[in-house]
């Protein structure tokens, strides 16, 4: 035989392509070639092959050997395809049999010994090899609890390219000593177990965070410095429904791919944020060879926080637009264009200006009126046309404040918005969604659940005037549904709209 074939997978986001890895022997000057649309990563993937091969004890011919990944026309980004290339390579000799290297997918990177590394976004590979009917996959020791998450496929961790080999049929007796490499590990903190119950002095606030959880709404919180903003909008997660086995998946995917180790499923919905300081980029995700995850891609299914959102650019705050509409992120660079999802819910925290003391009791404000302008108008009008709920905040005044007993804890919080939930598949069972936030404008003025004319009166008359967009109306009907699914009433009533105009506007019915 002079030619092999075996699989590997090429990313997109989180769509992964299976790729045939296929290797040609000829009778030509000895040289080693892989052709296919590589990146700079794949070109130098011939010196780490040939020196990994003949470390292992399992050198190459000395003759032409040409690798294609085909489809030619698809880039190919990574060091993830070293293994197959290195296996197709060997095979082109006969010595390793060509079925069994035929029908099994290869991921991971050599080093120059012949061990196999750990690479990044082997989750989503191995999805994609099971899409495809692969009845094999071959991963590094250091991703094999990962590559385990995933059912319906053989899944076989090794340590060196010899033990991939003597698999495949090669006479050589792999090294039994060596210590499998092991992904780095991750820097983020052990989440901590916030309790709504911490909150003292502020039913509102925690109930318009149970609203907001309830239907997915994103939520702007100002107020001046230690009135519980962060305190809040850190104890969202924790109200949350859990995660299903498709949102658990695609976190620890997203995760995966931004070169985090993942060796479980998590349920409970991920919180990202980041600093004020953070770049488009680091918000949006890109790069300049490999196209990563950025903090938006990685609160998909939980909950973006940006903290002192007064702080951030103003050309970051107007990233989150597109996103918030769509639910999903496309980054696009030379050549290529990867999708990630981006179905997080927002929270905005910000003071009322710079140095936080404009209109407090009690405080004096240093700022000038052109600052104070300024520093709010970062949040622009058609991002904040994007958020539901506007809540307004003041400093607690007593430090006893309510009684432990009478604040509302996380569990209870999350028991009601889970009943909040299930009201509300069942009024959208004939639709194609399952959350307010995600439901139709359309739908809601002209459905079959749009209000009487008199129950909307409030909200069209906040049009007539200006107060509101039409993007502004639809969000407050969303909003209006989601209090009455609290209370588990199937139609609107003109409270719902009242108090739905209030937390949007500030405006009473």
């Amino acid at each position: 035989m002079t030619v092999a074939r075996t699989w590997s997978v090429a990313l997109s986001g989180l769509e992964g392509t299976l790729i045939e890895v296929e290797a040609d022997l000829s009778q030509q000057t000895p040289e080693f070639r892989i052709i296919g649309l590589g990146d700079r990563a794949l070109g130098e993937a011939v010196q780490r092959v040939h020196n990994a091969c003949a470390n292992s004890g399992l050198p190459l011919p000395r003759r032409r050997i040409t690798v294609n990944l085909s489809p030619a026309s698809l880039p190919k980004q990574g060091s993830a395809f070293d293994l197959a290339i290195a296996i197709a390579a060997l095979a082109t000799d006969g010595e390793l049999d060509a079925a069994a290297v035929a029908t099994t997918v290869h991921l991971g990177e050599l080093g120059l010994d012949g061990r196999l590394r750990p690479v990044a976004g082997v989750l989503p590979a191995v999805v994609a090899a099971v899409r495809a009917g692969r009845p094999r996959i071959v991963v590094p020791a250091g991703n094999l609890a990962e590559a385990m998450l995933v059912e319906g496929i053989e899944v076989i961790g090794a340590a060196t390219l010899a033990e991939v080999a003597a698999r495949h049929g090669a006479e050589i007796e792999p090294p039994e000593s060596t210590d499998p490499v092991q992904p780095a590990p991750s820097p983020g903190p052990e989440a901590e177990a916030l309790d709504l119950a911490d909150v003292v002095g502020q039913r509102e606030a925690v109930e318009a965070l149970v609203v907001a959880a309830a239907g997915g709404h994103h939520l702007l919180l100002s107020g001046p410095p230690g009135a519980g903003k962060t305190m809040l909008a850190r104890r969202l997660p924790g109200i949350l429904p859990e995660l299903d086995e498709r949102a658990a998946l695609a976190v620890a995917s997203v995760r995966s791919l931004s070169g985090e180790p993942v060796t479980s499923l998590s349920r409970i919905p991920p919180l990202e944020a980041p600093h004020h300081t953070a770049s488009v980029v680091a918000l949006v995700g890109g790069g300049s060879r490999v196209i990563r995850p950025g903090a938006i891609a990685r609160a998909s299914e939980g909950v973006l926080f940006l903290d002192e959102a007064g702080e951030f650019p103003a050309s970051v705050l107007d990233a989150l637009r597109q996103p918030l509409e769509r639910g999903d992120i496309e980054i696009h660079r030379s050549g290529v264009a990867v999708r990630y999802p981006a179905r997080f819910q927002l929270v905005l925290a910000t003071n009322p200006c710079p140095c936080g003391n404009y209109g407090v009791r009690g405080a004096a404000c240093e700022c000038a009126p052109f600052a104070i302008r300024r520093y709010l108008g970062r949040l622009s009008g058609p991002l904040l046309d994007r958020v539901d709920i506007e809540l307004p905040l003041r400093r607690v005044s007593s430090a006893s404040g309510d009684p432990l007993e009478t604040r509302e804890s996380s569990a209870h919080a999350r028991e009601r918005v889970a009943r909040a939930r299930r009201s509300a598949v069942r009024r959208l069972r004939e639709t194609p969604w399952r959350r307010n936030v995600d439901v139709s404008g359309t739908w809601l003025r002209e459905g079959p659940g749009a209000p009487e004319p008199s129950v909307r009166r409030p909200l069209d008359a906040a049009l007539e005037r200006g107060a509101l967009t039409l993007r502004g109306y639809d969000r407050v009907l969303r909003v209006a549904w989601t209090l009455a699914d609290l209370e588990e009433r199937p139609r609107l009533e003109v409270r719902d709209i009242g108090r739905a105009l209030f937390m949007k506007k500030g405006i009473t019915a």
